[in-house]
């Protein structure tokens, strides 16, 4: 084999080094963004004001929060007992709206934003190929969902711990769990909600092959994201309610149950691959036919 002929195999076959370095690339750029950081910073900065507005209210002693139930804001009545209970309180009030919106504008930026700014082109010369950027680009988007979680998670934690004493959990069943236990279901409910997250994730990447304007991108995909959560609260869809990828988000409640409730978290995880499955499919379709001119 010539050197030429070598070179050109080089080129055709990146290695898995030079894949590695390319998503090291794509993350340093993502969280470089001063974009990137506001979001994080909002999403940090609920379970302050929550911490804060909960302290607040309770600070004559009464109780805050509703009573009973115990899923996703019924949370809100247990901080003052414990403050790992905000961890719980702070993912059921950003997941709604606060965490996909971040994950939409991130995702539908991916591709659009590289190609309004004339660095698509680029990108696609080195030896990247199609399908490796778009891998790259998803897994980027997947990084940037659980540090956010991670961010709403922690955040949260240092609120609780700073504004409202620690230790034993009462889970929803009525059972009491050590702030051990405790803390390690917050870590898999923070990691379940970064996993419901990757149906949006997707399906912004997905819009994100259509147009060549960033803006236009993430538009709508928090748009869309609106739509189904609107729809998703619309008693008369009661029949596509399931297949909607926001419906089982707040099934994490469940993870503090003794024993735990599975059913709606495996049915979340199932529609959240289905959705991943079918635009991650629709935009490598797209992606790799696309005429690439910027």
């Amino acid at each position: 084999m010539s050197r030429a002929e070598a070179v050109v195999t080089e080129v055709r076959h990146p290695s898995p080094l030079w894949t590695f370095g390319l998503f090291r690339s794509e993350l340093v750029t993502t969280f470089r963004r001063w974009r990137t950081l506001a979001l994080l910073a909002v999403l940090a900065a609920v379970p302050v004001l929550v911490g804060i507005a909960v302290k607040i209210e309770t600070s004559d002693g009464s109780g805050a929060g509703p009573r009973g139930g115990g899923g996703g804001p019924a949370f809100i009545s247990q901080i003052t007992n414990n403050g790992l209970f905000l961890v719980f309180t702070a993912l059921a009030a950003t997941l709604p709206f606060f965490l996909p919106m971040a994950i939409g504008v991130i995702a539908g930026d991916a591709i659009a934003g590289e190609a309004n700014s004339g660095t698509l082109r680029y990108l696609l010369v080195a030896p990247a190929g199609r399908t490796r950027l778009l891998l790259t680009k998803y897994a980027t988007v997947m990084t940037f969902c659980l540090v956010a979680t991670l961010v709403v998670a922690v955040s949260a934690l240092t609120v609780g711990a700073i504004l409202f004493p620690l230790g034993e959990l009462t889970t929803i069943s009525g059972t009491q769990i050590s702030f051990t236990e405790g803390l390690g279901r917050a870590l898999l409910i923070a990691l379940i909600v970064a996993v419901s997250l990757i149906g949006v994730a997707a399906l912004g990447l997905f819009v994100s092959t259509l147009t060549g304007s960033g803006i236009a991108a993430m538009a709508t995909t928090v748009g869309l994201l609106i739509t189904v959560q609107i729809l998703d609260q619309i008693p008369q869809l009661h029949a596509i309610q399931p297949y909607f990828f926001s419906h089982y988000w707040l099934s994490f409640a469940d993870l503090m149950r003794d024993p735990v409730y599975w059913d709606d978290l495996v049915k979340n995880l199932e529609i959240q691959a289905l959705y991943a499955a079918v635009f991650g499919s629709a935009a490598w379709a797209r992606f790799t036919a696309k005429d690439i001119t910027a």
